[in-house]
């Protein structure tokens, strides 16, 4: 059984509006962001407002991620985390199955 290569990956969606406004006060509440900035070293961050889907690794995703996303992946004054899977059941979305999240580290 050899490895599936994915050459073309839909990394469209679109979240239900309660769904999307729910998600976003779980990854801007106050504990959460906080969370966020510890593990990332600064003193705080901001939502960016930006959510993508992961991508399979190919070699026009190196990264795993959309293309037009990987500037932040470069930059140091961004950090890219995966939403909690909580916060997904949380927020009652179902696909896509993961999400990722960009912040802004504020010093």
């Amino acid at each position: 059984m050899g490895l599936k290569i994915v050459e073309n990956y839909n990394h469209s969606f679109v979240l239900e509006p309660a769904a999307r406004d729910n998600l976003i006060a779980l990854l801007t509440s106050d504990t959460f962001r906080q969370q966020v900035a510890t593990q990332a070293g600064c003193p705080q961050v901001e939502f960016t407002n930006q959510l993508f889907q992961p991508v399979p690794y190919s070699s026009a995703t190196p990264k795993g991620m959309p293309p037009e996303f990987e500037p932040y992946h470069a930059a140091d004054e961004y950090i890219i985390i995966n939403v909690p899977p909580n916060f997904m059941f949380q927020a009652k979305i179902f696909h896509p199955s993961r999400l990722c999240a960009i912040y802004r580290k504020i010093s």
